[in-house]
């Protein structure tokens, strides 16, 4: 579905036309062959380029063909059908338009097409400053509720259960995925600021410094909470352990203790001669000598802290 948006500094809301002019953003989610190939014609791309990001798996890079710049990255997207956290987004910057290609739902751009997040389609470089920015918040905003859940986790590291550690490994499968879209993503951008890929003011120069910043801000935090995740799946990993080797310590000490009766018990049900067979009180002194035996057993497993 492709859909044409427009509005210049002098209009009060953003519009949606269904003819392509100057000045206009377009935005087109799961495009037919058809619509590819009308959006190809329309705008003068490179029909190989916007192809590619009919590939949901299509990492992020920067292409420039002609005057048209060519913006690939990734957006966090709970993906269902695919092994992944996120989806690729293609922005093309021309010199009179704005176009953003993607295959899924584009939830950080919502508020754009809601007219929360006001927005001029003329003004193309802070357009695309805009979106952006509003990709960085998504993943932050994605992250800052993965770095609650993990601190929580951290606090109670020796009461983790299964479930715990299958959600810790879910978000660190997505905070690869956040660095996976979020590093190259900052490397395409310090391009932007020293070529002439696309018109920039001073101030849109300044601008995407800040969005630069926030990025390398971003990537830092995920790892921080990527190295807190294996910290915690390590620590529980080395309690489980600790626990197993205790469990099966206490079982052993258990089952020496335990032997002992048996064995001289096994040994007076024997039809043979044995010491004190004739005495009138050898059931009492054959006890008492099994409860010796087996509490000074116990003593020195106590003291090895088996129990």
């Amino acid at each position: 579905m492709i859909t044409h948006y427009f509005r210049t500094v002098k209009d009060t809301e953003l519009k949606t036309s269904e003819d392509i002019r100057t000045g206009m953003w377009t935005h087109a989610v799961a495009p037919s062959e058809e619509e590819i190939a009308l959006l190809v014609e329309s705008y003068g791309l490179d029909a190989q380029i916007v192809a590619d990001s009919k590939d949901f798996f299509e990492v992020p890079r920067f292409e420039r063909s002609g005057s048209v710049s060519y913006f690939f990255t990734r957006y966090p997207f709970d993906e269902k059908k695919e092994d992944t956290d996120s989806a690729p987004l293609l922005i093309v910057v021309g010199e009179s338009f704005v176009l953003t290609v993607a295959q899924r739902d584009v939830p950080f751009l919502k508020p754009f097409f809601d007219g929360r997040e006001e927005i001029v389609t003329t003004q193309k470089t802070k357009l695309f400053i805009q979106f952006m920015s509003a990709l960085t918040s998504s993943f932050d905003h994605d992250l800052t509720r993965m770095r609650k859940a993990v601190y929580r986790d951290r606090t109670r590291v020796q009461d983790i259960h299964g479930q715990d550690i299958q959600r810790l490994v879910t978000f660190e499968h997505k905070l690869n995925d956040t660095l996976s879209a979020i590093v190259p993503t900052n490397a395409w951008l310090q391009q932007l600021t020293v070529g002439s890929h696309i018109q920039m003011y001073t101030e849109d120069v300044a601008l995407m410094e800040d969005l630069m910043i926030a990025n390398s801000q971003l990537a830092d935090s995920a790892r921080s909470v990527l190295k807190t995740i294996q910290n915690i799946r390590g620590a529980s990993e080395a309690i489980l352990t600790q626990q197993l080797n205790s469990t099966i310590k206490m079982l052993t000490a258990l089952t020496i203790i335990l032997t002992i009766p048996t064995i001289v018990s096994s040994l007076y049900g024997m039809n043979v001669p044995l010491p004190l067979a004739d005495h009138p009180y050898s059931f009492w002194l054959v006890g008492i000598l099994i409860v010796t035996t087996m509490a000074i057993v116990t003593h020195f497993f106590i003291q090895k802290r088996w129990f």
